[in-house]
């Protein structure tokens, strides 16, 4: 599994071992699915050096945290095989050769055609905002992985990592990550 990660940072030098907590928009509070995602932030930002606190009042950093996975529809070039098109390799004019006897005819390829193919751009931007700085955002990291299945939270523990992966990383720098998915 592969995500395109951009990130933008002005870490702290004194930040190791601060407190952070992780704040829901209005329309995440008391969301299922948002607490499921919060938790594979909160397992991913650990590595860090942060700790959570147990109030926001308590916390120098604040977290946030978008996620969705929109779906667009692209069109993707294919090529009939018309060697395998029955299954047995009789094909039109068996696998498309023409003409006859030993050595002799020519060969027809494939038309191209174009089909529509449903492509989810899975994706979660994380920002983290430094209370003891007037709110000032120290780091905003985005992870995007797309694909053709609808599968979002089976994707999100990665893009959780990929999000903090070489943290805080170079400042407007784009990279690709990869890991191995667990079956």
């Amino acid at each position: 599994m592969s995500a395109s990660v951009t990130s933008f940072q002005q870490w702290p030098a004194n930040a190791q071992g601060a407190s952070y907590r992780i704040e829901p928009a209005p329309t995440q509070v008391n969301n299922l699915e948002f607490q499921t995602v919060a938790d594979m932030v909160r397992a991913s930002i650990g590595p860090i050096g942060l700790v959570e606190a147990p109030s926001a009042g308590a916390a120098r950093f604040i977290v946030s945290i978008e996620y969705g996975n929109p779906a667009t529809q692209t069109w993707v070039r294919t090529y009939d095989d018309y060697y395998l098109n029955d299954g047995w390799g009789f094909g039109p004019a068996f696998g498309g050769f023409y003409g006859g006897g030993w050595g002799g005819g020519i060969f027809m390829s494939s038309y191209p055609r174009d089909v529509p193919v449903t492509v989810y751009k899975n994706a979660l931007t994380v920002i983290i905002k430094d209370n003891s700085n007037n709110k000032a955002e120290v780091y905003r990291s985005s992870a995007v992985h797309n694909s053709t299945d609808d599968r979002l939270i089976q994707i999100m523990p990665y893009l959780a990592r990929a999000v903090f992966d070489d943290f805080p990383g170079n400042n407007g720098q784009t990279r690709e990550v990869t890991y191995d998915r667990m079956r």
